[in-house]
């Protein structure tokens, strides 16, 4: 994506959280990013986003298909909110030399994602 070169054996990956009911970043959000394999998701790595509602620090992947799955109700019990959806899962896959960047808008009643750069 765009003109950023990346290393062909690798895909990377990023997160941001934007909260939309607050305006505010996802902060302290806990993720876990899970790579599918034949026996099913394995989980590679668990994550909590920084002030700036990012995370940043995910492992090298490879090509495949991956799944964020979003701690929406630990964000919101926090703030002593409840929400629809406990958890908000995001299944993407991937290819080598290029970057993915999928982020969440969450709001205690939906979410959507999309393909950032």
């Amino acid at each position: 994506m765009g003109d950023t070169k990346h290393d062909p054996t690798t895909a990377t990956l990023s997160s941001h959280i934007l909260d939309t009911s607050l305006g505010t970043p996802g902060r302290n959000l806990a993720m876990v990013l899970y790579q599918k394999g034949e026996d099913g998701f394995k989980k590679l790595s668990a994550h909590v986003t920084n002030s700036d509602g990012r995370v940043k620090d995910f492992p090298v992947l490879g090509a495949g298909i991956y799944k964020l799955v979003f701690d929406t109700d630990g964000y919101y019990s926090a703030m002593n909110i409840e929400g629809f959806y406990p958890e908000a899962s995001v299944v993407f896959r991937t290819k080598l030399g290029e970057h993915y960047h999928v982020p969440l808008l969450v709001s205690p009643f939906g979410y959507t994602t999309y393909r950032g750069s």
